[in-house]
């Protein structure tokens, strides 16, 4: 643990006081809308989560409205922002808190961590800002901060090296005024302490900064060698008939964005082309079901989607068919349903959508 600490917390919440940008839940201590701030920008930039949080608060003011929405109008509304897991978990607190807790949301920071989708961090950042309690938030902003201005090398990601920067930022957060404090070292290495190439010659603890003092600003935080990126190989079958109507399917279990809703998919090891795909069982069985008449290849380059831990390498295959019968969805009417980043990519530049 570094030994001189005091100088740190004055003088960031002066540069906060002088600095801050004017975001909408920085006006509010209600924890409703806090934590719903909090929600959408976990993992999410606040120039991209900001235009979410309007639109959420918009729709709905209220936790109760929030509680009483369905699910599918919360993934709509969430559509493009990812890791939908956070929405579902939203809306199952929202309901959990108006029907098991009167409407209120839990005092403390313990309390917090009760609620499902709320971790130490979000837990941190409502407790402190709306009931000034003095607990301090860790994530990636502050860990770069204070890796950087005490010279810590502990890997970030590894078990002590998270008891060492929770109990640092304990240390350091300010008593009088903890809400302030946690927006200040957020904003602080959100827009200042950045990743790469930050202003250190302009810096307000460049005279204290021991990273800066070691030349090692670049090397800070220490974070272990990530999880190897899984490859996946996807291909969507978009299935046409004469009267311009498709399916889209509900993504089941647990992967990724569950509940949302896609084309037919036959996923492979590795990426096949026209013949190869006509020889697999699920194609198939698709062309028998639904009268497959005709069949193209839509992109000829794979388009790559990243996620976190795995990237998809997907093709779309046009699909010509006779028989939809009742499945049948107008093509008009497939973008009222809540779909991956993805798929509605695919369909607003599919050239059969624009006629």
């Amino acid at each position: 643990m570094p030994k001189k600490t005091s100088f740190f917390s004055k003088k960031l919440i002066s540069w906060y006081l002088t600095n801050k940008r004017d975001l909408p839940w920085r006006s509010t201590s209600n924890p409703y809308f806090i934590w719903l701030s909090e929600v959408i920008l976990q993992q999410t930039r606040v120039a991209q989560g900001l235009p979410y949080y309007l639109q959420f608060i918009k729709a709905f003011p209220t936790i109760e409205q929030l509680a009483a929405a369905p699910e599918t109008k919360i993934l709509k509304l969430w559509q493009g922002l990812g890791y939908y897991s956070r929405a579902r978990n939203m809306h199952f607190t929202a309901k959990y808190i108006v029907n098991s807790l009167n409407g209120k949301f839990p005092t403390t920071s313990q309390g917090l961590l009760q609620l499902k989708g709320v971790g130490d961090y979000t837990a941190s950042a409502i407790a402190s800002i709306c009931y000034n309690e003095p607990a301090a938030v860790v994530d990636g902003n502050v860990y770069r901060v204070l890796s950087r201005v005490f010279g810590i090398f502990t890997p970030i990601n590894e078990t002590r090296g998270i008891k060492e920067f929770k109990a640092l930022a304990q240390e350091l957060i300010d008593p009088e005024q903890p809400g302030r404090y946690n927006q200040a070292v957020m904003e602080f290495g959100a827009r200042y302490c950045v990743p790469q190439n930050p202003d250190c010659e302009g810096c307000i603890f460049n005279d204290r900064c021991e990273a800066f003092r070691m030349k090692k600003v670049g090397e800070l935080p220490v974070k272990i060698k990530k999880l190897q990126i899984k490859k996946r190989y996807f291909n969507y079958i978009v299935p046409i008939s004469a009267d311009n109507k498709t399916i889209l399917q509900q993504r089941k279990g647990k992967g990724i964005w569950q509940q949302l809703y896609e084309f037919p998919l036959i996923e492979q090891p590795s990426a096949v082309n026209i013949e190869e795909l006509k020889q697999l069982e699920e194609f198939q069985t698709f062309s028998a079901n639904y009268c497959a008449e005709d069949t193209a290849l839509y992109n000829e380059t794979p388009i790559v989607h990243k996620l976190s831990h795995q990237h998809l390498y997907t093709h779309f295959w046009i699909v010509e068919v006779s028989n939809l019968e009742e499945k049948g969805i107008p093509f008009s009417e497939v973008s009222d349903f809540a779909v991956p980043v993805l798929i509605q990519n695919f369909i607003s530049n599919f050239s059969q959508w624009n006629h």
